[in-house]
């Protein structure tokens, strides 16, 4: 689909599920190559990077483990600013590897609560894997280890993004238009 209508809005393809798959196939072999030895635990952050971390996934090589964490930022179309931690970890990462398996990085406030959060569970090394970053949305300096595709700061959908809930069943990456 070339368009698709979303409650009010209409969006169009942006970025498409090949163009999508290539790059997450291209980071899952950084980290393989980076993480090599290690037993990393990824740690996916529900509820949009849920695509995003089963792609990565199915191409990582190493010995890992793979867990969930939930929390918000987001309503409607704009972030609020504030994080809700929403689900906690069950697992327990002192002085193991984490790989945080964000869907889009925008103004970094998010991620930056998150890595709070997790330093204090003693962690051997934390990095960063983000299917999206809106680079001149950044707010918060951050060092983001993996980034599958860099965007322009436009509100999308599709790939385990949503627009106030929908929208993330689209294998492609869609982009607002009105």
């Amino acid at each position: 689909m070339e368009t698709i209508q979303i409650k009010d809005k209409k969006f169009k393809i942006f970025i498409p599920e090949e163009q999508i798959l290539r790059e997450v196939e291209r980071v899952a072999d950084e980290i393989n190559r980076d993480l090599a030895g290690e037993e990393p635990l990824f740690i996916s952050v529900l509820n949009g990077s849920f695509m995003f971390a089963s792609d990565l996934m199915k191409n990582i090589k190493i010995p890992s483990e793979i867990s969930f964490i939930k929390l918000s930022s987001y309503s409607g179309t704009s972030s609020t600013g504030v994080v809700k931690e929403l689900v906690g970890l069950s697992n327990s990462i002192e002085g193991r590897s984490v790989v945080v398996v964000e869907d889009i990085v925008d103004t970094g406030h998010t991620m930056k609560r998150l890595l709070e959060i997790l330093k204090e569970k003693n962690p051997k090394k934390i990095s960063i894997a983000t299917l999206l970053l809106k680079p001149d949305k950044l707010e918060v300096p951050l060092n983001i280890d993996y980034v599958s595709i860099k965007i322009p700061n436009d509100f999308i959908v599709g790939y385990g993004l949503d627009y106030d809930g929908y929208g993330r069943n689209y294998r492609d990456i869609y982009t607002v238009i009105d």
